[in-house]
């Protein structure tokens, strides 16, 4: 792994009678992308608080670029996007900008491109109370490229964005990842995550239940590899007799198959010969591995 800018180490946090975190450990190193997947209750917000320092850790150890969460220089090291960004509404974009520039107490930074660079040109000078979620969103985007964070915390990032926003906002997050920045994305897009991230954390009822590569995560679960066939004319229900699989519609049969069994069944298929128009093969996604890995079907 890349040099680890956010170490997590058996970290727990109870509320109450509850267990809410249980001796997680999570790594992201500098210029990595990682998803943290759960249900609502898993404990994603609750660890995003604990790296932020605004809850304290009942055990274990939490590092930031070298810094404890809560510190000047843990606080510094950390930027940190919400799903519901709020602003005072009275400002302009361009005015909540400056202030939080001078908060940061770095080099002065250029607003105008910042705003710019998040779609924001248009309306640098209009109050943020007339902007729509999506632009305060935007807003918040640009707060997080102030400076060069060396960790980005961006919780459910594309929360009221169009689609060509969200590739924008992707194309950002590549941005930070390039320049040094591990990010940690919380969110439940899982095809957007499943496509822009470098690996998958899974937290289930406070417990990690998985962290790798989505390649890996795959072979791990062992989820079957999904084949559509598509028949020539009136040849449908001999494939799907021949196979045992299933008549989707007129022209396709669907099977499923273990991944030591893929070979063996695209040669059959392959043997029927002109009934066979083509074949699609199409591996799990990370929807099927989120809920293998978040249903504990792997225990």
């Amino acid at each position: 792994m890349k040099d680890e800018t956010l170490i997590i180490r058996s970290v727990c946090k109870t509320r109450g009678k509850m267990q809410v975190l249980n001796d997680i450990d999570l790594r992201v190193g500098a210029g990595e992308r990682v998803a943290l997947l759960g249900h609502n209750g898993a404990g994603k917000s609750t660890l995003i608080k604990l790296i932020l320092g605004l809850t304290s850790l009942d055990s274990g150890e939490i590092s930031i670029n070298g810094a404890r969460p809560g510190s000047s220089a843990g606080r510094a090291a950390v930027a940190f996007l919400p799903e519901s960004v709020n602003f005072h509404p009275t400002l302009t974009g361009r005015e909540q900008l400056t202030l939080f520039a001078r908060l940061t107490g770095g080099p002065k930074p250029d607003i105008e491109a910042l705003l710019q660079r998040v779609g924001l040109a248009g309306a640098t000078d209009n109050r943020i109370g007339t902007y729509s979620k999506g632009m305060r969103q935007r807003l918040g985007l640009a707060q997080v490229l102030l400076g060069t964070p060396k960790v980005a915390l961006l919780d459910e990032p594309t929360s009221g964005l169009d689609p060509i926003s969200r590739q924008d906002l992707y194309a950002i997050i590549d941005e930070l990842a390039a320049q040094g920045t591990a990010v940690l994305i919380a969110s439940h897009a899982l095809t957007e995550v499943e496509a822009q991230t470098d690996r998958i954390a899974i937290l289930r009822q406070g417990v990690k239940v998985a962290d790798d590569t989505l390649a890996n995560l795959s072979r791990v679960a062992g989820l079957p590899t999904r084949l559509r066939i598509l028949a020539r004319d009136g040849q449908a229900d001999q494939i799907a007799h021949a196979t045992g699989g299933t008549r989707i519609n007129g022209a396709s049969v669907e099977l499923y198959c273990q991944a030591d069994r893929k070979l063996d069944e695209l040669r059959g298929i392959a043997a029927m010969g002109d009934t066979v128009a083509d074949i699609e093969k199409i591996p799990p996604r990370l929807e099927d591995l989120y809920r293998h890995y978040a249903k504990g079907e792997n225990t």
